[in-house]
């Protein structure tokens, strides 16, 4: 966009939008009283202001309490109300700090599909603990350790750099002893689970793993290879738990 941060703070100011993890609203106010506010802050006309709230609203589901003081708003409200905020300048570029933050799975998820729709038409920074999050929403994921960028890449990138082995899940009948004790032969990295076996290491074929297995008497129903998750990708990135 080309404004300078330190000599165009205001023009900077024009083109962004910010929902902080702390939903900042007027708990004595409308959906659409805040909105307005906010608008009437940003610059809008008054009658340009009431139309996109009132267009805000109804995207973000809140039509049928627009009239409500938001005080009265259960917790998912309250963050779907802090996004239209922030979007209610149709600003370029969004700044979204932890969006879904102890909403439940229904409500995280209608948010996420929202967000997912905005991509193409802005530019969103987003900021989350939830892997899941991450994994569903971003293009490209920077994983912060101590306030530095410990890994920068798409979900795929990072969970590659946590690939040390392959695992490959296969659901089967007739795993006999005889077949378990042929299979732990061979592998060296064996969990079984009922009719369920995961097989690791690091130069696993998929062909040579199947036909092995069926070699023993096993009758092969599905089989894959588990694809490394971004909770895992973080662990072994960061060396450290998860944090809440």
């Amino acid at each position: 966009m080309g404004f300078d941060i330190n000599r165009e703070p205001r023009s900077v100011k024009t083109v962004i939008g910010v929902s902080p993890q702390e939903t900042t609203l007027s708990e004595h106010l409308s959906p659409l009283e805040n909105l307005e506010l906010i608008a009437g802050l940003r610059g809008i006309s008054p009658d340009r202001a009431r139309k996109w709230s009132k267009a805000m609203v109804e995207i973000m589901g809140l039509e049928e309490r627009s009239k409500d003081q938001v005080r009265k708003f259960s917790g998912g409200m309250k963050r779907r109300l802090s996004i239209a905020m922030a979007l209610i300048a149709d600003p370029a570029v969004v700044f979204l700090d932890e969006p879904t933050l102890g909403l439940d799975p229904q409500a995280r998820r209608a948010l996420w599909e929202y967000i997912a729709s905005l991509k193409g038409e802005k530019t969103i920074l987003l900021t989350t603990h939830y892997m899941e999050e991450a994994d569903f929403l971003s293009d490209n994921i920077a994983i912060i350790d101590s306030g530095k960028i410990a890994a920068l890449g798409t979900s795929m990138d990072l969970k590659t750099l946590s690939m040390e082995k392959r695992t490959i899940v296969i659901n089967a009948w007739n795993i006999t002893i005889k077949a378990i004790d042929l299979i732990r032969d061979k592998y060296k990295e064996v969990k079984i689970n009922g009719n369920s076996l995961s097989i690791s290491g690091k130069y696993l074929d998929f062909k040579e793993t199947t036909d092995f297995i069926h070699s023993t008497g096993a009758i092969i129903r599905s089989a894959y290879f588990k694809e490394p998750s971004l909770e895992e990708a973080y662990l072994k990135i960061t060396g450290k738990e998860l944090a809440g």
